[in-house]
């Protein structure tokens, strides 16, 4: 099973898919922006079709060998689109949940986080672009939930699939 958690920054992503790693057997996380940190004098328009087909390629060596992949990242449609071309072969379940808090909530210092202005602006561009409210998924709307909350709920829909 893949599983992408999508999302802008600060939505939750990163902390609800270590969580739900901890929770579902035989899973490997990968946190995309990992391979932006390898190239990250180029800017991040030119970086992402390079990041995702990294993860393409790690996502298909961990499916593979049959582990369950986790994959927190906001994805806009045309990223989602070739995610799930790229991914079309493997013979498992591919799973999308969106996290969805108010933008007020997405652009608020949570927990040890303080955010800096570019993030601030990503995290406009993400609500501006629809990152939060894809035609894709399920939609979570995490604005007044804790991160054990979300997690419980996707683990939830994971089980009705």
């Amino acid at each position: 099973m893949i599983i992408f958690i999508n999302g802008s920054i600060n939505a939750g992503k990163s902390t609800v898919a270590k969580m739900l790693a901890q929770k579902i057997p035989n899973t490997a996380l990968i946190e995309v922006d990992v391979f932006h940190d390898m190239i990250e004098w180029m800017s991040i328009d030119q970086s992402v079709p390079i990041n995702l087909a990294n993860a393409v390629s790690i996502i298909k060596n961990f499916a593979e060998r049959g582990l369950n992949v986790i994959v927190p990242y906001p994805l806009s449609q045309k990223n989602y689109d070739f995610m799930t071309q790229s991914l079309a072969a493997l013979n498992t379940k591919i799973l999308f949940f969106t996290l969805a808090p108010t933008i007020d909530i997405a652009m608020s210092d949570r927990g040890e986080r303080k955010l800096v202005d570019w993030q601030r602006k990503r995290i406009q561009h993400h609500y501006d672009i629809g990152i939060h409210n894809p035609a894709f998924g399920t939609i979570i709307d995490n604005t007044h939930q804790t991160p054990e909350e979300t997690t419980a709920q996707i683990l939830n829909q994971i089980e009705k699939i």
